[in-house]
């Protein structure tokens, strides 16, 4: 965990306003310590990485903003199902696991 201070320093053009902007928006969720000051995890800066991207890279504007994120996690979101229903799938005998890749196949084809 890391403070706002050096989340700044991580992201030379990032002034601490505009993070605290980030945060009041939703856009970053970190959590927030009794004295008042934000402390982000790793997945915290993974997503000041996303939007900072977002918005200096791709040029996206605040309006457009919380569609992308909203789709980005939607798909983060359809990852980690499809990834459980994976591990229940290879936890079946081998004929239940046949008989999805089988249904799977027939699918793909259509």
């Amino acid at each position: 965990m890391i403070h706002s201070n050096a989340v700044v320093a991580l992201f030379t053009d990032l002034p601490e306003p505009e993070l605290h902007a980030w945060i009041a928006r939703g856009w970053v969720r970190p959590e927030q310590e009794a004295s008042g000051d934000w402390v982000f995890a790793d997945i915290d800066i993974a997503r000041i990485r996303l939007v900072h991207d977002l918005r200096r890279q791709l040029d996206i504007d605040e309006e457009t903003l919380p569609v992308v994120l909203s789709l980005v996690d939607q798909v983060y979101d359809l990852r980690r199902a499809l990834r459980t229903v994976m591990d229940a799938i290879e936890s079946q005998p081998d004929p239940v696991r046949a008989a999805v890749r089988s249904l799977v196949s027939d699918l793909a084809r259509d």
